[in-house]
């Protein structure tokens, strides 16, 4: 009964969760963002092929 109690006052498990949910969350955002200036790199480097070309 004692190492049952013990389990659910644990909580390693619920801070390794957060720190993945955290984790998660910086990758979206990261990836939106570089999405956001891949395009903007595209258009700027399908300028400068067309003033050169």
């Amino acid at each position: 009964m004692n190492s049952f109690c013990t389990f659910f006052r644990e909580d390693k498990g619920a801070t390794a969760i957060e720190y993945g949910l955290i984790a998660a969350l910086i990758a979206v955002a990261a990836i939106a963002g570089m999405q956001g200036i891949g395009s903007k790199l595209s258009t700027t480097f399908n300028n400068v092929s067309s003033q050169l070309g």
